[in-house]
């Protein structure tokens, strides 16, 4: 499936746009090096999407799929150069909606403790899911892998950090319509439209933010459609700290935003030792995105044997072999100069004001990003400052009055309440990661449709 060869076209970019190919102070979303690293038909989209049973939701594949994987330069936290790497998934084929300008889909993934996470690949379930509902339907998808992944030079993730990851974002696109004109065929000079799911979600919201503050001469975004992000972290971290309540995957992300902060702001701990159990200490700044699975890491004594992954976030009597110091949880409830607490504050996404269309999708029942702080809050928020004809929308899988009207609505919501039957027992382990992402991408497709049919 996947075909490993240069992009020939490509292979000088590094000359055409100023690129430095080592060393410099190269412009930011300067190409590095491009390849085409895999191309899927259209039978063969078709025959994985019924395979799966996502084809109800997709539709059949108007286009085949080209992925490609650029190396940009852009910039890490502190404004140091720094390479990271996006995959680019190019609609192919004679068809008229398979070539030309086409509109792009800037797509932030979720989290993941794999550093190998790469999005150009065909095999990752993500990059399979985005491809089916935009590429293979006559989009160009840029989905960065963001810095700390897929051979990135930095060697750490600015997690959850709204301001990196959005520059992070912003140079992929740039490089990725940079190596695509470089290369001829479908450009990515269309509409453009933002998405993401998860952290993702957090992301995307930051980059519309972002390109409309400071980016609006260069790009104009049609419209954008987080889905399930952590938007309001200033009360999801009090809601984990002061009342205790644990979101499923807490032992994985604490550590990501931790690390992530204290790097980026340098004032999250004096040292490891003051925030996380002496057991974990020595290893765990380092520790995530890893190469090593989860159940390595939990094997070799580098984060508490948890089946959740939620149960021993905090070292109690009960936990005590939990991952963070209750001591440095009561100074976050306590201490309003706590450098996660104002890392926290820093990194919600209240208090902007959109321009175009936004859209929003989640679960209510969302066990990992807790719905009923994240969601509707940004939701009221945005919209206490926005015209009546310009109020974000905010699907809820679990309310089918926030859904569409007539059939299509009535699809999806009925889709969704059958695959949490039929997940039985396994909806919680299941609901954010598996259960959500189809349907919610769906109904943000048809509202950049809705969108386009209006442009």
């Amino acid at each position: 499936m996947t075909l490993k060869r240069p992009l020939g076209a490509l292979a000088a970019t590094c000359l055409l746009f100023l690129a430095a190919c080592g060393g410099g102070d190269a412009p930011r979303g300067t190409v590095v090096s491009a390849a085409v690293v895999g191309s899927l038909s259209t039978a063969q989209i078709d025959a994985a999407t019924q395979a799966s049973g996502l084809q109800p939701l997709s539709g059949e594949a108007r286009c085949g799929v080209v992925s490609h994987q650029v190396r940009y330069v852009t910039r890490d936290p502190r404004g140091r150069e720094a390479e990271a790497t996006t995959g680019v998934l190019v609609p192919s084929g004679a068809s008229a909606a398979c070539s030309g300008a086409r509109p792009v889909v800037l797509y932030a993934h979720g989290t993941s403790t794999d550093r190998n996470k790469n999005m150009a690949n065909l095999n990752d379930p993500e990059t399979q899911l985005v491809l089916a509902m935009f590429a293979a339907q006559g989009y160009i998808v840029v989905a960065p892998n963001y810095l700390g992944y897929a051979g990135s030079s930095l060697d750490w993730h600015p997690y959850l950090n709204a301001e990196a990851q959005a520059v992070d974002m912003i140079d992929g696109l740039r490089a990725a319509r940079r190596a695509l004109q470089a290369a001829g065929g479908p450009q990515a000079t269309g509409a453009l439209f933002i998405t993401g799911y998860s952290q993702g979600g957090h992301v995307a919201m930051a980059t519309h933010r972002t390109l409309q503050r400071d980016h609006a001469g260069e790009f104009t975004v049609a419209a954008s459609g987080p889905m399930a992000g952590p938007y309001n972290l200033a009360e999801f971290g009090r809601l984990i700290n002061e009342a205790q309540q644990i979101n499923a995957g807490a032992v994985l992300f604490t550590p990501l935003l931790l690390t992530s902060y204290q790097r980026s702001y340098g004032d999250v701990y004096t040292s490891t030792a003051q925030a996380y159990n002496a057991a974990y200490a020595s290893t765990i700044e380092s520790l995530l995105p890893s190469t090593s699975s989860v159940n390595e890491l939990i094997g070799l004594g580098r984060l508490p044997a948890d089946p959740t992954l939620t149960v021993k976030l905090f070292q109690n009597s009960a936990h005590p072999d939990g991952l963070i110091l209750d001591s440095y949880r009561l100074d976050y409830v306590n201490n309003p100069n706590n450098g996660f607490r104002r890392a926290m504050e820093r990194n919600t996404l209240l208090g902007w004001t959109p321009t175009s269309p936004v859209a929003m999708c989640s679960g209510a029942q969302d066990p990992t990003v807790f719905f009923h702080i994240n969601q509707p809050v940004m939701q009221a928020d945005l919209n206490s400052r926005l015209p009546a004809q310009m109020q974000a929308l905010g699907f809820d899988l679990e309310d089918r009055d926030t859904l569409p009207a007539g059939a299509v609505g009535d699809a999806i919501y009925a889709g969704f309440q059958n695959a949490k039957t039929n997940a039985g027992g396994n909806v919680v382990a299941q609901y954010h990661g598996e259960l959500v992402p189809p349907f919610c991408t769906a109904l943000i497709r048809g509202f950049f449709q809705q969108v386009q049919a209006l442009q």
